[in-house]
């Protein structure tokens, strides 16, 4: 067991904290803790994955600046085969530029904070990761789409050959959009229904969100048949028939 290892007994949920400065995990640790949050620390990308091999954690704040494995290589390698890690993420990083949020939200993270960031920003921001679209634990059937099979209670996609598996936010957007079907949702609505309240600007998120899902269920990407832009406004999710 590391030493950045603690039992768990989550009330508000398992949170891995994952930065090399020592001071911040004590700090993080503490806060969140103070709110509910079973917390456990690492201290490299490296180490948090042994964490995560070791232990269930429903969200991971992962610092980008570290030496060793960066935290954007480490989102990459937790979203990917074989370890495949479902949970939330949010990268914390003191670059604010659109491109860096980019890079780390196609990495996998689900948010993005810049630092310096206050505790009630990052509370805010791990209750949003965190929460639910209303609805979300209903039952839903399989959807088909051509050769392309969206099983939402497993969180899989499946189409001829390949099989992925949906992250948190990626479910999230998917099953709002497919239970508004043929209906155009702006922008603002989609990220407030997603993320929470406190969203209706970051755009870039969606742009993001929208191409990982097109990969996934669309036979040809870059010519969507299902997930379809709305030039200006927002997007629209076509069910044939």
């Amino acid at each position: 067991m590391s030493a950045g290892r603690a039992p768990m007994h989550s009330i508000g949920g398992r949170i891995l904290v994952v930065d090399d400065d020592p001071q911040i995990r004590r700090v993080m640790r503490t806060t969140l803790a103070a709110n509910g949050y079973e917390v456990n620390t690492a201290r490299s990308g490296e180490q948090a994955l042994e964490e995560i091999r070791a232990e269930k954690y429903d969200l991971v704040l992962l610092d980008v600046n570290m030496p060793g494995m960066a935290g954007v290589e480490a989102c990459r390698t937790l979203r990917a085969s074989p370890m495949n890690y479902i949970g939330a993420i949010i990268m914390l990083t003191v670059r604010s530029a659109e491109a860096d949020k980019v890079e780390a939200l196609d990495a996998g993270a689900d948010d993005y904070v810049t630092k310096p960031f206050s505790a009630p920003e990052l509370l805010a921001r791990i209750r949003a990761a965190l929460r639910r679209t209303p609805g979300a634990d209903a039952e839903l059937p399989c959807l088909v789409l051509g050769k392309v099979e969206i099983d939402f209670a497993s969180r899989q996609v499946r189409r001829p050959g390949r099989e992925f598996r949906l992250t948190p936010k990626e479910f999230d957007l998917l099953r709002f959009l497919t239970t508004h079907p043929n209906k155009v949702i702006g922008h603002r609505e989609l990220l407030q229904a997603v993320w929470g309240p406190d969203y209706g600007e970051e755009l870039e998120y969606l742009r993001v969100f929208v191409n990982q899902l097109r990969k996934k269920i669309e036979l040809d990407p870059s010519n969507p048949k299902y997930l379809l832009t709305e030039p200006w406004v927002g997007y629209r999710f076509a069910l044939p028939g």
